[in-house]
């Protein structure tokens, strides 16, 4: 009975560790070709307050006399015109009336009569990804030199970057192959929480930043402690890579409406639009890219593990 039930487990034991050591050796390349790369990042900005009306410091000068700002109209008794009281009871009415329509035009266009808002301003905030072929490494270089010479300490010098980007990208529509974008707008402490959270989502996602250009303070991997260590780069090495990833993400208080990407002309509609903000709106940007280091792709199965949203096109 002993030797009956020995014959029956030797057996299954033996199945057991087979597939143990196959799931070992399968997820341990797995883990080892899912390691996250390093990338690049170039950005800046800050959000201002939103803008507050300011009355004039001088009075307007109106058709029938001085009132401040244009606020409403002012009223001077015309005696002896319209036949009395009631004539002038008429134009008080008519007034006051054509008052109300100019407050309440000036109300939803969000103009106080100053040249301010009344209402809260809303911003604007972007993101545009792209997943490119492996061939389009020239981008690589065309970031790395834009991130070391860059000026990302005002908005012209952010602007300029934007425009240099979204130029590298739209000059190489063969290499698109994925796409993602999205927008909204919102409040002012919302908008900035919301770029804030879509920023460090895309950077969690490399193993580090070794170019970095932010407000105008330039990073550069230069020690071995920076980099990845040597076992790991060699086993990225091996791993057969097929595709880069750029990020580029915008606040702006300008009204940014970005596409849903399901072909090339979403894509470059998209990439025209948001590299068209303008310095005057653009409040913060961030654009990223990985692999940083050139010779480096991402292989198919990193980039459906980390960038699921993005849509073939």
């Amino acid at each position: 009975m002993k030797n009956r039930i020995l014959a029956f487990i030797k057996p299954l034991f033996k199945t057991l560790f087979v597939f143990g050591l196959v799931a070992t050796l399968v997820f341990s390349q797995a883990d080892a070709a899912l390691a996250a790369r390093a990338g690049g990042r170039i950005g800046g900005g800050s959000f201002s307050a939103p803008r507050t009306s300011i009355p004039r410091s001088t009075p307007y000068r109106g058709p029938s006399g001085y009132y401040p700002g244009g606020g409403g109209f002012f009223f001077l008794p015309f005696f002896g015109f319209g036949g009395g009281f009631g004539g002038l009871f008429t134009i008080i009415l008519f007034i006051s009336l054509a008052n109300f329509v100019v407050r309440a035009f000036r109300n939803a266009s969000g103009d106080d009569g100053y040249g301010g808002v009344t209402s809260t301003p809303t911003y604007s905030v972007a993101k545009l990804q792209i997943g490119l072929l492996a061939d389009a490494r020239h981008l690589q270089a065309d970031l790395n030199r834009l991130a070391e010479s860059a000026d990302t300490s005002s908005s012209a010098g952010l602007t300029q970057v934007l425009q240099e980007a979204t130029l590298s990208l739209l000059r190489h529509p063969e290499y698109w192959i994925y796409g993602d974008a999205s927008s909204s707008r919102l409040r002012f402490e919302q908008a900035e929480a919301e770029f804030n959270r879509l920023a460090l989502t895309e950077r969690s996602k490399f193993t580090a930043e070794t170019v970095s250009n932010v407000n105008n303070q330039l990073r550069q991997a230069s020690t071995a402690g920076e980099l990845p260590s040597s076992g790991e780069l060699t086993n990225l090495s091996e791993a057969p890579g097929e595709y880069l990833i750029a990020t580029i993400l915008v606040a702006s208080q300008g009204k940014v409406e970005l596409p849903n990407i399901s072909s090339e002309q979403d894509l470059r509609r998209a990439l025209s639009q948001i590299g068209s903000v303008s310095s005057e709106d653009l409040q913060a940007l961030e654009v990223l890219w990985t692999p940083q280091q050139e010779g480096e792709t991402l292989t198919a199965d990193e980039l459906v593990a980390q960038y699921p949203s993005l849509v073939r096109i």
